[in-house]
């Protein structure tokens, strides 16, 4: 199960690293910096988190299979959402409605706070081998 996950993550933290250095490539070229916060919390809870959560999933062997599912998936939801609405937020290219926007971008980051809370439970739930 961790070793499917792992992979996952892994692969997710990729696009992620993709979209992030895209954007930074993009403002040092146009010198316009205005996507700073969005470009920083891609690279770092998109790429590097997810990344490392990957790689502990690689290493070690958790006793309760089922949390690596729940917490994988709710990293990287969180990680999309929160994301998506910080762009959402700042940016709003859509012209969407001010709450729905705000909803959007709280939900992101509880479920990305929820799957860190999860992560340091899961961090004392390995197998002693």
């Amino acid at each position: 199960m961790e070793q499917t996950w792992s992979i996952r993550l892994i692969r997710f933290a990729a696009i992620f690293g993709i979209i992030g250095t895209f954007i930074g490539s993009q403002m040092s070229g146009s010198m316009d910096y205005s996507l700073r916060p969005i470009h920083a919390h891609i690279l770092l809870v998109g790429w590097l988190s997810v990344f490392a959560w990957g790689i502990f999933y690689r290493v070690y062997k958790i006793k309760y299979k089922k949390l690596v599912p729940v917490h994988s998936i709710l990293g990287m939801v969180g990680a999309a959402g929160l994301t998506l609405g910080m762009w959402m937020y700042n940016i709003n290219p859509y012209n969407l409605n001010e709450t729905f926007v705000m909803i959007f971008f709280i939900v992101g980051g509880t479920l990305l706070l929820l799957a860190f809370l999860l992560f340091v439970a899961i961090t004392f739930l390995i197998d002693k081998q």
